[in-house]
């Protein structure tokens, strides 16, 4: 296919995820607090929308509390600084199975299932400008974790999140839920404009070599807006690739914990280098204001 390179980038940053990234590193934040401002540091680095999670303030663990993310969310839309606010709606959907050889019952450690109002009741509560889709299912790293998002699941919490006036951001891990996606925008259960998040290199999902994720491109409707990235040591090459592929960017702490070798970054510092990645491409980077025109957001 022919460079279509995008001139015109938005950087998401991923300000903390629901693993277990706490331990390797200070700079992940935990409470509501630190998120919050963790996120308000990020904005003013120059990300134009922050994809917040919540932890447990005690534990670090991930967490499904409405609380915590009331909290986030006040703080974020009450600081000096203006940003497109990105909550997850990815949490609830975790199955842990048992041993090799006895997968049933579920080990309740880790396992959390529930239905698909309670996995939006937070996103019903706080009327983020966007949300997560997990858009399918996958054996998802380590052990017997499977992240599980049925069909049926899909297109219920999909129909809430529009209804709502929320616009969800399709997150693909592999080419089956770009085509899931496709048909959920046939149903008319998502509208246009459709957002989509390329997630690459999380196993068991799509790889990030060059010709997965282009093949992950090339299954993008044209008139869709992606973004991409990657974790670990790929995550601040990513940046150059998802632009060079006519995309935007996403970095953060949920994927990276490093801005250089051997070096603990801070969400506006992995930003920072994000701008400078796409700066020096020659591509302009857009704000929040832009991203709501693009995306017809409802800033609230």
């Amino acid at each position: 296919m022919p460079l279509a390179m995008n001139r015109d980038v938005f950087i998401t940053c991923a300000v903390t995820g629901a693993g277990d990234t706490v331990s390797r590193s200070s700079h992940v934040p935990i409470t509501p607090k630190q998120i919050a401002e963790s996120a308000i540091d990020a904005a003013k680095a120059g990300a134009a929308v922050v994809h917040c999670h919540v932890r447990d303030p005690e534990t670090g663990a991930a967490s499904r509390r409405n609380d915590l993310y009331r909290e986030v969310t006040d703080r974020i839309r009450s600081a000096d600084v203006d940003v497109v606010l990105n909550l997850t709606a990815g949490m609830g959907g975790d199955l842990i199975f048992g041993d090799v050889e006895s997968p049933l019952p579920l080990n309740p450690k880790g396992t959390d299932m529930a239905g698909a109002t309670e996995r939006v009741s937070h996103v019903a509560e706080c009327l983020p400008e966007i949300c997560t889709l997990d858009c399918g299912t996958m054996n998802f790293n380590l052990g017997d974790y499977v992240m599980t998002n049925t069909p049926a699941m899909l297109r219920a919490m999909a129909k809430k999140m529009t209804d709502l006036g929320v616009r969800p951001e399709i997150e693909a891990f592999d080419t089956g839920h770009l085509w899931f996606a496709k048909q959920l925008a046939e149903e008319g259960l998502i509208e246009d404009p459709v957002l989509i998040q390329l997630c690459m290199g999380i196993p068991w999902g799509a790889p990030d070599d060059l010709n997965t994720f282009m093949a992950m491109v090339n299954n993008v409707p044209e008139s869709w807006t992606f973004s991409a990235f990657s974790i670990g040591r790929n995550a601040m090459a990513y940046p150059a690739a998802a632009v060079l592929a006519g995309g935007n960017v996403r970095v953060g702490l949920e994927d990276n914990l490093f801005v250089g070798k051997g070096q603990l970054a801070t969400n506006a510092e992995l930003v920072e280098k994000a701008v400078q990645v796409v700066e020096g491409m020659g591509a302009r980077i857009i704000g929040p204001e832009d991203v709501r025109k693009k995306l017809k957001l409802t800033k609230r």
